[in-house]
């Protein structure tokens, strides 16, 4: 098989064979030289109420419980109603513990 051939062949009309021996062959090379670099230091941000609660694992409610109580308030940033939540953080800060019993 020649992998050129190959390239120019559309995909549904390969084999499994073929497809197989098409990442194989060039998925080694370019997996290599063209991976992204994965930057540890992106942040990752959660948006509005829904995207508190799939973060923290509850309801929207108590989602909003969150957010009101001021526990992750160096975590959000609000620009009206637009609500971006830095992930990280807001686990982070939602875990100290803070006087209580």
């Amino acid at each position: 098989m020649n992998i050129d051939d190959l390239k120019e062949k559309p995909i549904w009309q390969m084999t499994g064979e073929e497809f197989l021996y098409l990442q194989q062959n060039t998925g080694a090379t370019t997996a290599t030289a063209s991976a992204p670099a994965i930057d540890s230091t992106t942040k990752k941000h959660v948006y509005g109420i829904v995207g508190i609660a799939r973060l923290f694992g509850c309801s929207m409610p108590t989602a909003h419980r969150i957010k009101k109580s001021g526990k992750i308030d160096q975590a959000i940033t609000q620009i009206g109603r637009k609500i971006i939540v830095d992930a990280d953080l807001a686990l982070e800060l939602a875990g100290r513990k803070t006087g209580g019993r």
